[in-house]
This record gives C-alpha cells, structure tokens and sequence, in this order.
C-alpha cells in the first residue's frame, strides 16, 4: 500500500478502533463489558449488560465512525480518486472495528460499523441492508442470524443494483461473517441466544 492509500486507511482505522461500547458502558457504571456476558464489545452485548438506551447509543456510534471515516477521506484527500479515498478509509474502519489495537485485536462484530461506512458509498444499498436487519431481528430475534443475513444483503443488492464497490463490499461481507464464526457454532449447537434472553 503506497502512502497516499495508507494515510486514509490510518484515518478509517483510528476512527473504527474507537471501541464506543467499552466507553459506553464504563462511563455509565457497567463496568467492563469485555468481562460481561459474551464479552464483546458490540451492541447486542451491551444490550445484555447496560440496557437498551447504551446499545442504541452504542449501535448509532458505531456506525457514524465509519460514515465520519468516509467523508473526511473525501475530503482530505482530493489529489486521490473520489472513491479510492472513500473505500480505503471504509476498510481502515472495518478493521479497526473489528480489530482495534487498543484492545489486543478483540473488538466487534462489525454489522453497524459495515452500515455506517456503506451509508456514504450506496445509500440505497444502505437501506437494504438496514431493512433486512431490522427484519431479521423481528422474525428470528437471535441478533447474529441478523447481522450475517444483513451482511450477505450488501454485496447481493451491490451486484443486482449494478453499483460500483462490489468487490470491496464482498470482501467487508465476508469479514463481518467471519467474525461471526463463534456464533456460527452455537447456531449449529443451538445453544445461540435470542435478543432479551440472556447469555447461558
């Protein structure tokens, strides 16, 4: 990656490592979610430990960090084509989501953070995307099934819309899906839990 490629990206990973759940909950006196249910740091787990009110905060900020990643690397770098910019700062948020250095690598799951940075590339991609998940947590409950579902919409309505992006949005599918493969496990076991039960 040559430097003009990696100073967005370094943008998009400083914005998407900002671990908001942890934050969130430490600020509001829930201690370390990290040590508290499936010890992830994402909203569905801050749901389980600080209530409704942290994860929705937690879900909207992780999703704008990597919408904020986007639009200031459009802006920083204009000497850049538009959307090299734009889609190397949304992978730098992806990854640092996903792995934040902070925490040793262990961050989240990256369904909110996959929304937010596809907002400012396909919108209408977006909107797919957050129908789909929003409908999968009603019918089934369990958030995982949701987030994966939600994450294989993306690149699907990418390539059916004729949008430009679909490689780089196969490839932020297939990590969200993998970060997932935990619960991949407990789906074959049936031991996942379903949104307002708790973790066994």
């Amino acid at each position: 990656m040559n430097t003009q490629l990696l100073l967005p990206f370094l943008l998009g990973y400083a914005l998407g490592s900002i671990p908001f759940g942890l934050i969130l909950t430490r600020f509001a006196g829930k201690g370390d979610i990290r040590k508290l249910g499936s010890g992830n740091i994402g909203a569905t787990n801050v749901l389980r430990a600080g209530g409704r009110v942290l994860a929705a905060a937690t879900l909207i900020l992780d999703a704008l960090k990597a919408t904020a990643a986007v639009v200031i690397a459009q802006q920083l770098w204009p000497g850049l084509e538009w959307s090299m910019a734009a889609i190397v700062a949304a992978a730098g948020a992806l990854v640092g989501h996903l792995y934040p250095v902070w925490l040793k690598f262990r961050g989240g799951k990256g369904v909110a953070t996959f929304l937010g940075l596809l907002i400012p590339l396909l919108p209408v991609v977006a909107a797919i995307y957050a129908a789909v998940w929003i409908a999968a947590l009603v019918i089934v409950r369990i958030s995982s099934v949701a987030g994966m579902l939600a994450a294989i919409s993306a690149p699907i309505a990418t390539l059916a819309l004729g949008a430009a992006y679909f490689p780089a949005v196969l490839a932020f599918a297939i990590l969200v899906i993998w970060r997932h493969h935990g619960n991949i496990g407990r789906l074959w076991a049936g031991t996942e839990p379903k949104i307002g039960r708790s973790k066994s």
